[in-house]
């Protein structure tokens, strides 16, 4: 690679374009980048996403892919329109969703429970995530996408560090956490890196286990809702660009949203005043049908024609008609 990189934040960056996902970059966009002007390209690409993104739609590069979204771009939507999020845990869901044009995708743990048949998020791994998350990555989705850093994987800066490089290395362009002002020294290591933060505020899944299995609505006493507005400020300080607010009161909810200025609040169950929206796409559509959330209004009943399907399938079978050509 020409010239000194001085910066060891950038250094991880330019590391992290190398990863599986973006192979057809190849070193010549990289260093034609830096080549040109190191210094400005370290201060105005401080973040691998920017970084990434400016290698894709560089006119210089022979490696140029158009229509990528940013997080930037996302940001700038704030009070402006709605930001739409779903959950993917796979290639085809990834897929559909982006050809949807939905802008932004979650790689959440809840794949604990919809996918992989858990009770709670508690039981995700590290690996499990990984998995999942470059399933999603294979389907190089024009919308930004990231993932949940899961049950006791952060709970000292060192190993958020540690998992969020992981979740990286396998395709993420953001990677979101749990918890407010108890977690900003993880959210601080993650974001020296370079690596965008999505918060997650209200009702916590993995801490489900320690509230007695219950999913309970914050920000309903005066105590709930200082901490809540005090935590989204620091996140929102440190520089997470999104927080995910989850079963908060809708007027708290909407009072974060309008302090927070650069933060994007994205709500499940929390009203409509939040920034944006986000749904497990299996409540969405219908795929988990033994249980929906209060929340959720399912659009679609995959799960009921996918049972459908199979037993008119088995049906054909059993009276003797030939199977399709």
């Amino acid at each position: 690679m020409q010239g000194q990189i001085r910066d060891t934040r950038f250094k991880r960056t330019c590391e992290i374009g190398f990863n599986h996902r973006w192979n057809g970059l190849k070193g010549s966009c990289l260093n034609e980048l830096f080549r040109k002007d190191e210094e400005r390209v370290t201060e105005s690409f401080p973040s691998t996403n920017a970084l990434l993104v400016a290698c894709r739609v560089s006119s210089d590069s022979p490696c140029v892919i158009s229509g990528k979204r940013t997080i930037a771009e996302l940001s700038s939507w704030k009070g402006v329109r709605p930001v739409p999020v779903l959950t993917a845990y796979d290639y085809p869901m990834a897929r559909l969703l982006d050809e949807a044009e939905i802008p932004l995708l979650l790689v959440g743990d809840s794949l604990g429970m919809v996918v992989l048949g858990h009770p709670d998020t508690t039981h995700v791994t590290v690996d499990d995530m990984v998995h999942h998350l470059s399933a999603v990555a294979r389907a190089n989705p024009r919308a930004v996408f990231g993932a949940d850093l899961p049950y006791q994987s952060y709970e000292t800066p060192e190993m958020a560090l540690q998992t969020a490089l992981r979740l990286v290395d396998a395709g993420a362009e953001y990677v979101k956490a749990e918890g407010g002002i108890e977690i900003l020294p993880q959210v601080e290591a993650i974001l020296a890196e370079g690596i965008p933060f999505m918060a997650h505020l209200g009702m916590l899944p993995q801490h489900v286990v320690e509230e007695g299995g219950k999913y309970r609505i914050k920000g309903r006493d005066e105590a709930g809702r200082a901490q809540l507005i005090a935590d989204a400020l620091a996140l929102e300080e440190a520089g997470a660009f999104a927080c995910v607010l989850e079963l908060v009161t809708p007027p708290v909810a909407a009072e974060i949203t309008r302090r927070c200025k650069k933060m994007l609040t994205i709500g499940i169950g929390s009203g409509a005043e939040c920034d944006g929206q986000v749904l497990v796409t299996h409540d969405l559509v219908g795929a988990f049908p033994w249980f929906t959330p209060k929340f959720a209004i399912p659009k679609a009943k995959t799960g009921e024609e996918s049972r459908r399907a199979a037993k008119e399938w088995m049906t054909e079978l059993q009276l003797g008609k030939p199977p399709q050509q």
